[in-house]
């Protein structure tokens, strides 16, 4: 896959895509930039069973016999009526436990690239209350809300604004 188009996206040599063990629960993050090099964030409404009222990036579960790169593709036009186009490049891979049902998750997160108007995402408003576009001077926004160890969409775009 690597290198190759999967559905049309184009999944850059260096992305690693891990394939889901049977049984094991994952999770797919996209880290969107737009031309002016700033990241995409929705905030999740206040009413959601995982991370109410906190602000994210693009993604969401895995579903059985979806590949990674399905999973994004899927989320992506789901949450932002975008269509990925490019993975360019694996941002990490962790683990986390839900506070809705304690079970463990597998989280790959990507930098990737989209097409669509930018301008408007078409937001999925009955799960999301707000989106924006962070650059360096705008991260500490994404910290609203959290303590110190909910920190982690903002290391994580923090991260990808700075070797991306």
């Amino acid at each position: 896959m690597r290198g190759d188009r999967e559905d049309d996206v184009v999944v850059d040599g260096g992305a690693e895509v891990p394939v889901p063990a049977d049984g094991e629960t994952w999770v797919v993050g996209a880290v969107i930039l737009n031309p002016r090099g700033e990241a995409f964030a929705q905030r999740r409404g206040p009413g959601r069973r995982l991370f109410p009222d906190c602000w994210d990036i693009v993604g969401g579960h895995v579903e059985p016999g979806e590949s990674l790169v399905e999973a994004l593709a899927r989320e992506v036009t789901e949450e932002t009526g975008w269509r990925l186009r490019r993975v360019r490049a694996l941002l990490g891979v962790c683990h986390w436990t839900g506070d809705d049902d304690g079970r463990v998750r597998q989280e790959a997160d990507y930098l990737v690239e989209v097409d669509g108007d930018l301008d408007h995402p078409a937001l999925e408003w009955s799960k999301h209350t707000a989106y924006g576009w962070f650059g360096p001077d705008d991260l500490p926004r994404l910290k609203e809300g959290r303590a110190p160890q909910g920190f982690f969409i903002h290391d994580l775009i923090a991260s990808a604004l700075r070797g991306h």
